[in-house]
């Protein structure tokens, strides 16, 4: 059961915004929670606009960068522009291939074998560049750790600019130029682009400096919508203007192969949102690299051949599936190995290995069982003696901070605070094991290890009105650091019977208070269906969102928990 953990915003403040723009209280609470209190604020915030974006040349080395992309398109030099394989690596290196070729340039994309070249700028990737004759390689979401490989390009007479977003290590590499927001030195206004929103950057400060129309460069936000979505970076600042106008750019884009992909997703006529294009684009494009050749995504992002798009989608599409089958077997060894080897009353983060797990699925089997137990979590596929590592986090435990603090154990890390990956020995398992374990025991307490749900408001379900659902609209697009808003419900009670759906793991009822109801989803909650026929009342925490089946639109809650009265907190 989850801890509620409700926001509350100033009183006075709430007051005034109700006031300023004549809304309901429940409306004014959610806007001061975003500290949106003015009529200007709410403009920028609910209409963002492409001006808004901020200036690229304000990011540190974008001067230099710039001058030298743009030399070499002028120049038709050759150039490699080098991608990390998951969503956000491949879709921003697609875009900035796609700019260059379309500003006169000649670029070629290359994304890296996943299990035998690893993360990050390789030797093999150079090599590349070296052999079709490139003067200047671009990374994509990757190359900040990349000392080795920038060396090996400097040897060969290859310039190396850096664009990245993860974590820097004190000591930058030799290249070129770096272009990552999370520099020390960089004074650009905002930190959370994902890889693929510094490329655009670059795109956009070459429009600049080559005189051409910018629409080369926004041409591509439906690809730096995908990366973005898929990196779980805050939808705020710049990323709420990119995903904003980059979902309405891929419901209508001409791109043959992202359409096919909405096809094979299912999505072609639906709204798209940030979460459909999670769970339902990304899985597709990461089973690209998890299983096979990245390079097939690109190819899909660059192709104007409808037939050829159809046929990479659909492949992508099975390849997907195997994924899934194979993520699900070592999810179901994962949870075992817990139960047999993990002693969770003592212990506040998991570590699990085993020779034979599939390096390309074990970030989503960590986040799986993070999420099960809501511990940090690492999990390692072993391979002729070396690990490669993903590792998940929960709040208040900084994975990159604490991996740095076991750095003596692992032979290469790099990540964020909530996810990261790594290189370890098979010796130094068990020493890291200990290591990290002790890190999160000093770090984390009990109410830690409980999963809390932030709850914007209390409300009313006679809150839920017409103008309501018109300003949840407004207030997409929800994603980190702008969460569709989650409210509780007291004293609420079932109209009629509740009915167990989908093999008895989920409920649907009608949610009633006072003359006021709503029908109610509650995914995963089958195990409140006896508590629901007691006939007492109970507290909701859920989302209001709008449903749509065979055509008809209703509004819905979304269940995300189910109090008895009595049980609070």
């Amino acid at each position: 059961m989850s801890t509620w953990k409700i926001k509350k915003p100033d009183p006075q403040l709430v007051s005034l915004i109700q006031q300023e723009f004549n809304c309901s209280h429940i409306i004014a609470n959610v806007m001061a929670n975003r500290n949106i209190l003015s009529k200007e604020e709410a403009q920028k915030f609910f209409s963002p606009t492409l001006e808004s974006l901020h200036d690229p040349f304000l990011m540190q080395d974008m001067d230099k960068a710039a001058d030298r992309l743009a030399d070499c398109i002028k120049n038709r030099q050759n150039i490699l522009v080098f991608g990390d394989y998951d969503v956000d690596g491949t879709t921003g290196a697609s875009t900035l291939g796609l700019f260059i070729n379309s500003a006169g340039g000649n670029s070629e994309v290359y994304v890296p074998d996943r299990e035998t070249e690893g993360y990050g700028l390789s030797t093999q990737g150079v090599d590349r560049a070296e052999k079709i004759g490139a003067e200047l390689i671009i990374t994509s979401d990757c190359g900040i750790t990349g000392h080795d490989s920038v060396d090996y390009a400097n040897s060969r007479d290859i310039d190396v600019i850096i664009t990245d977003h993860h974590m820097p290590s004190p000591e930058l590499p030799e290249a070129y130029a770096i272009l990552n927001p999370k520099r020390n030195d960089c004074s650009y206004p905002f930190k959370g682009l994902c890889g693929g929103g510094v490329t655009f950057k670059l795109a956009e400060a070459v429009a600049k400096l080559l005189e051409i129309n910018t629409e080369l460069v926004y041409s591509h936000l439906d690809l730096i919508t995908l990366g973005t979505s898929a990196d779980l970076v805050p939808i705020l600042d710049e990323n709420r203007v990119i995903v904003h106008h980059g979902l309405k750019s891929l419901e209508k884009t001409e791109k043959p192969g992202l359409h096919a992909l909405l096809q094979v997703s299912n999505l072609l006529e639906k709204e798209l949102t940030v979460g459909r294009l999670i769970f339902g684009v990304a899985p597709r494009i990461n089973a690209a690299g998890r299983l096979g050749d990245a390079n097939r995504a690109v190819s899909l992002f660059s192709t104007d051949n409808p037939i050829e798009a159809a046929e990479i989608a659909r492949d992508l599409d099975e390849e997907n599936r195997n994924r899934q089958d194979i993520q699900q077997t070592i999810i179901d060894e994962a949870l075992l190995k817990v139960n047999s080897e993990c002693d969770l009353q003592n212990e506040n983060a998991i570590v699990l290995w085993e020779e034979g797990w599939h390096q390309g699925v074990i970030g989503i089997v960590a986040s799986r069982i993070k999420e099960e137990f809501h511990r940090p979590t690492v999990i390692i596929a072993m391979e002729n003696g070396v690990g490669k590592g993903s590792a998940r986090s929960i709040y208040n435990f900084d994975l990159y901070e604490n991996l740095t603090n076991c750095a003596g154990h692992l032979d290469g890390f790099g990540g964020h605070p909530m996810a990261a990956g790594m290189t370890i020995s098979k010796s130094n398992l068990p020493l890291f094991r200990d290591s990290f374990i002790t890190l999160a025991n000093n770090a984390l307490s009990d109410s830690d290890l409980v999963g809390t749900l932030t709850i914007e408001a209390e409300m009313k379900l006679s809150d839920i009105n017409g103008r309501f659902m018109e300003f949840l609209k407004k207030l997409a697009p929800f994603g980190p650091g702008n969460m569709r808003p989650q409210f509780v419900s007291r004293k609420v009670e079932i109209a009629g019977k509740p009915r167990l759906v989908g093999n008895g793991d989920h409920l649907k009822f009608r949610a009633k208070q006072n003359s006021k109801a709503f029908d109610a989803i509650a995914f995963n909650m089958g195990k409140h269906y006896s508590d629901l026929l007691s006939g007492k009342p109970f507290d909701l925490a859920f989302v209001v969102e709008e449903n749509e089946w065979q055509g008809r639109k209703s509004i819905q809650l979304n269940i995300r928990d189910i109090k008895l009265r009595g049980g609070l907190t």
